[in-house]
């Protein structure tokens, strides 16, 4: 499948991805520091992973030294400022240790055949001429390296027709009909949509029909005149004038009143609009995006949503799948909310999910979406205190998700016993892997005695607390001081 070059000088840790490389049919070469690792010719291999701290020179030394292999950039937590400044410097990607084994083979498979796909692309004729009739690009922003556009995240085959739809139909100027559960990210495609769009210098207002009580509904959309009704002081410009040269996007159409639909039709139909108790008309230039979590189809059977203004609505239409029906983008989401949040609360380093974490996530089938995996990720980051976040304080209840046998050794337990005793334990025990708890022994028993509590607490970016915890539940005695003679 590939060759690749591990750099590390800790024996345990490389002989173990070696051992973990070699199972999934990679072809690995060793080396203890950036001297030896330049013996070879780097750009015979298709991955270099090294360590960043290294005896001699630092890991990132290879980058430069590799004009055509990609650097996949090992570090601890304590490191992390470092391993940004390893990407700045030209570091395809930077894994934390200790490094989960599914999260290592994904990140080394996936730089891998991008890097293949990257040189295997064919030169279409039509830039030999100096024009191309390429469809756009589908990744047009990345977030940590995942797929995305705008503010939706995934690279599953449903997420990249939708990307694709979305690309096609944003400069189209056309009204445009998002259909999709709750959390989703109807709102996200919308905003996508506009900002792809040739109004994307003008405003997008956004509205969300079910939050307006039905009292105040015309006079919000279309405003009104001065005392039009009772209250009424003074004129006010609602906000379908407010998006004036921009795009308006109407969440939960399906809530909209009969009255208030009947108006809008005549917004759509005229390009005009009346405020609530003039009589004159003004001339408006909007773009109207609709989302709704319900069948108009089915409210139009029942005499709740005009025929006429869903056939108006219904020009082009955009399904957004649900999370069940995306499960491999999960964790990639997951990740792209947990930095989003670390970084909007200001926390010193972006927190880890652990194993057990993302097993749960696979497994829980998210009737909530998005917004609920956004919800549970906002929850453990706040109730984190070693720098992981723990499948205990995902607030994901029992009778939602059934725990497979391989968690529990075919016997259940509670949801709340899948915590960070067991997220660290569950990990493979053979004994050729480098568990994390494998990992944990080791760095205690080689530096305990040349480092303080404080320190490899530190190191391990973990809390005191937490180290005298897993101390003790692995049975590692402290190092005895020698009294000095």
């Amino acid at each position: 499948m590939g060759n690749i070059l591990i750099v590390e000088d800790e024996s345990i840790i490389r002989s173990a991805l070696k051992r973990l490389l070699e199972r999934n049919k990679y072809q690995v070469t060793e080396a203890e520091s950036v001297a030896e690792a330049l013996q070879n010719d780097l750009n015979t291999f298709d991955l270099i992973i090294s360590d960043l701290r290294l005896p001699g020179a630092p890991g990132t030394d290879l980058i430069s030294a590799a004009e055509k292999t990609q650097v996949l950039i090992m570090t601890s937590y304590a490191s992390m400022k470092s391993a940004v400044n390893a990407m700045k410097l030209g570091a395809v990607d930077y894994i934390a240790k200790p490094f989960d084994h599914e999260d290592m083979i994904r990140t080394v498979r996936r730089i891998i055949e991008e890097a293949r796909n990257k040189q295997n692309a064919p030169i279409p004729e039509d830039q030999a001429d100096g024009e191309s009739t390429a469809e756009p690009e589908v990744f047009l922003e990345r977030d940590d390296k995942r797929a995305a556009l705008g503010g939706l995240v995934g690279s599953c085959e449903p997420m990249q027709q939708l990307y694709k739809r979305i690309l096609k139909v944003a400069p189209a100027d056309i009204t445009v009909l998002i259909q999709g559960e709750s959390g989703t990210g109807k709102e996200l495609a919308a905003k996508a949509i506009h900002d792809y769009s040739e109004r994307k210098d003008n405003p997008m207002i956004s509205v969300n029909c079910a939050a307006i009580p039905e009292s105040l509904i015309e006079s919000e959309l279309f405003g009104h005149e001065k005392g039009a009704f009772t209250g009424a002081s003074a004129a006010r410009q609602g906000l379908i004038e407010a998006a004036e040269g921009g795009t308006l996007f109407l969440d939960e159409i399906g809530e909209l009143p009969i009255e208030a639909q009947a108006r809008l039709l005549r917004v759509l139909q005229e390009n005009e609009i009346r405020r609530v108790g003039s009589v004159q008309a003004t001339k408006i230039n909007i773009r109207l995006i609709a989302a709704t979590h319900r069948d108009l189809k089915k409210l139009v059977k029942e005499g709740l949503f005009r025929e006429d203004l869903y056939y108006r609505l219904q020009v082009i239409e955009i399904a957004l799948p649900p999370l069940r029906e995306r499960m491999g983008d999960v964790i990639d989401i997951a990740e792209h909310l947990v930095n989003k949040h670390c970084k909007r609360l200001k926390l010193s380093k972006i927190l880890r999910l652990t194993s057990n974490s993302r097993k749960l996530m696979r497994k829980y089938d998210w009737p909530g979406n998005v917004r609920e995996l956004e919800n549970a990720i906002q929850r453990a980051i706040i109730l984190s205190d070693d720098g992981r976040l723990h499948s205990a304080d995902l607030g994901i209840s029992q009778d939602d998700w059934e725990i497979p046998a391989t968690f529990t050794n075919q016997q259940a337990v509670p949801i709340a016993a899948v915590s960070d005793t067991s997220d660290t334990e569950q990990t493979e025990q053979d004994s050729d892997d480098l568990s994390l708890e494998s990992y944990f022994q080791h760095f205690v028993l080689e530096h305990q005695e040349s480092m303080s509590e404080t320190e490899l607490a530190q190191k391990l970016g973990i809390s005191r607390k937490c180290l005298w915890e897993r101390r003790q539940r692995l049975g590692i005695p402290r190092a005895k001081k020698v009294a000095a003679r």
